[in-house]
């Protein structure tokens, strides 16, 4: 059995932050372009509908050998979400696989708050709005179970990744 939990991720730009419940009203908003769902499938989901998922995802999978990873893109300059990132990790005799898949927002989708101006600015000034791209991806990596010889601890000497969205 597997049992991973999501952990907040920082880069310079960005921070991916595990999913809550609480994110349904901003992704709302950000995943709200109708657009996006040309690629995605589907349309825009409420507030509702996304909290009555994240509320399903947040609980993890119910397959044994199998965990949900799931974080939302935080853009660290303007703290307002532009997007997420699901994991899905198995394990089995094979190995264990992960496959990873995200969505962006696309451009002008998400009204985050204006941050605070800096003390020398005049009101009214840096007013932002969350930008996104590359609407959606995702990739699988199966790596074979360590041999008696490989400690567990180090990579794998071998393994394979494929593309599932056609690239």
């Amino acid at each position: 059995m597997i049992t991973l939990k999501s952990e907040t991720i920082h880069t310079d730009r960005l921070a991916l932050l595990p999913l809550q419940v609480e994110h349904a009203d901003e992704m709302a908003v950000v995943l709200s372009d109708p657009g996006l769902h040309t690629f995605i499938g589907g349309t825009p989901d409420t507030a509702q509908d996304l909290r009555a998922r994240y509320e399903r995802w947040v609980a993890g999978s119910p397959r044994p050998g199998e965990s949900w990873c799931n974080w939302v893109i935080q853009l660290r300059d303007t703290a307002c979400l532009t997007g997420y990132v699901q994991a899905t990790v198995t394990a089995d005799d094979r190995g264990t696989a992960a496959e990873i898949a995200w969505v962006v927002g696309t451009p002008g989708s998400s009204a985050a708050s204006p941050p605070k101006p800096p003390k020398d600015s005049s009101p009214g000034s840096g007013n932002t709005r969350c930008t996104g791209s590359s609407p959606t991806s995702t990739r699988t990596t199966r790596h074979p179970p360590p041999s008696p010889l490989q400690p567990a601890s180090l990579p794998p000497t071998s393994g394979t990744t494929e593309r599932s969205d056609g690239s």
